[in-house]
């Protein structure tokens, strides 16, 4: 309701989406970004520290696709040693979908990080 305000997004692993979508709709979100790291179930319980999650992110990006009310976009850091060997996977997953797909390389940087982004629109 604020004058001006043209996109109200977050950002989510995706986790408890599905479930809080339509209040978050009715607030207005008419954007997300979902983190999804990577499409292996057991890298994907690493990351969010949760057994049994079962890659509800990659869920949750499918049904939104195919929902298609919602500006929708995919963040993926790709990590050496962990998932840069998943990032075609990524663009054969998504490139069917009307979502865009932003690689990030995490980059450490004396205890911080820089990164480096790759955007593919595949509206």
């Amino acid at each position: 309701k604020l004058e001006g305000l043209k996109t109200i997004a977050v950002t989510t692993n995706g986790i408890n989406l599905t479930r809080l979508l339509p209040r978050l709709k009715e607030a207005g979100l008419n954007a997300i970004n979902i983190s999804l790291d990577t499409l292996v179930p057991a890298k994907f319980e690493f990351i969010v520290r949760r057994k049994g999650t079962n890659l509800s992110s990659k869920a949750t990006v499918l049904i939104l696709a195919g929902m298609c009310l919602l500006y929708l976009q995919v963040n993926c850091v790709v990590m050496r040693g962990f998932n840069e060997d998943e990032v075609l996977d990524f663009v054969d997953f998504t490139k069917d979908l009307p979502l865009d797909v932003r690689f990030i390389e995490y980059m450490p940087f004396d205890g911080k990080y820089c990164c480096f982004e790759i955007l593919l629109g595949h509206k």
